[in-house]
């Protein structure tokens, strides 16, 4: 759901679900996506020099997870670092961890923020419907915690990173399934890990009854996706996407959450809502807020080079790294 007019949710005599530029579910069920398909293998980044893997954590769902860290930091010995278990977005029906969307981003994010990145590929819609995307996410929250006594599955996490120290972030839907994980690890802790804090980039909530200043043309397409990517009967103030309605929010599993939203962006009202929901929930932390002049839905994706792009990322190390200096 990047930066573009508010799309059109169609059907047509070929199509049960056409949506122009982005994704087609033609009548024999076969799914058709637009965007997000344009993959980049993992390796070497000569410009920021991060390097990158992929490790399947399901061989029954073939969930996967795209591995980021800085080369000199990899060859160190006992450096531990904090985690970032990032979740992408896509309105669960498109991306994945390994697209040339998310992937120079990522490289950027764990240079400038110094940290190991956990990108979550999870299961999409509507081949998988929710709550696939969910549990799959759960699962890759519970494989890093194996790596708490640093005899994981994978040595990465083993020898550098910092359990004690994990972020959940993400984009778009991606930033709801963050939200939800940190519910879930505030109401069923995993082992010993700790979740310092969560970074919530433009993200995808909403509701039945529209709120102040929305936009309703893309709230109506909102809607139909939404319904969309659940099963018949998942309303739209489904505690998953409707964070007002949820009585356990309150047990958000951290203390800090960063929100950043665009002033373009058509679900922005979502995210001043969302903050305005989590100061009032008896939840006992802080919300630190970022609004982008002037850019619309997930622009940082997509112009990563920009100086609003560079400020958001800054924004993020320091976040992550309170000590640190502005870059």
């Amino acid at each position: 759901m990047g930066s573009r007019p508010v799309p059109k949710y169609l059907s047509t005599s070929e199509c049960n679900v056409d949506i122009p530029g982005f994704l087609r579910i033609h009548k024999d069920g076969r799914c058709e996506r637009l965007v997000g398909n344009d993959i980049i293998p993992p390796g070497t980044d000569t410009s920021t020099g991060v390097i990158s893997k992929e490790v399947i954590i399901s061989h029954e769902s073939k969930v996967f997870v795209r591995m980021y860290i800085n080369s000199k930091t990899c060859i160190a010995t006992n450096h531990k670092l904090p985690t970032l278990i990032y979740y992408h977005g896509g309105a669960f029906l498109t991306e994945s961890a390994a697209s040339s969307t998310y992937h120079p981003t990522l490289n950027l994010i764990t240079k400038e923020s110094n940290l190991i990145v956990v990108s979550v590929n999870y299961r999409l819609a509507p081949e998988h419907l929710l709550p696939t995307a969910y549990e799959d996410s759960w699962e890759a929250v519970n494989w890093v915690a194996t790596h708490v006594k640093g005899n994981g599955p994978e040595s990465w996490l083993n020898d550098h990173a910092n359990l004690q120290n994990v972020f959940f972030a993400g984009d778009s839907a991606g930033a709801n399934i963050a939200h939800n994980m940190a519910i879930r690890l505030g109401l069923y802790p995993i082992n010993d890990i700790k979740l310092a804090g969560v970074i919530l980039l433009h993200p995808y909530f909403g509701g039945e009854v529209p709120i102040e200043g929305e936009n309703l043309e893309y709230k109506t397409y909102f809607d139909q996706v939404w319904r969309l990517v659940n099963r018949p009967g998942v309303g739209l103030d489904d505690l998953t996407v409707n964070p007002g309605m949820d009585p356990r929010i309150s047990s958000f599993g951290c203390s800090k959450i960063l929100l950043c939203v665009g002033e373009k962006d058509k679900v922005k009202e979502r995210g001043y809502n969302y903050k305005n929901v989590m100061e009032n929930s008896g939840w006992k932390g802080r919300i630190e807020f970022m609004e982008t002049k002037g850019e619309g839905h997930v622009f940082f994706l997509f112009n990563s080079s920009s100086e609003n792009a560079r400020m958001l990322r800054n924004r993020i190390c320091t976040f992550i790294n309170p000590n640190t200096s502005k870059i």
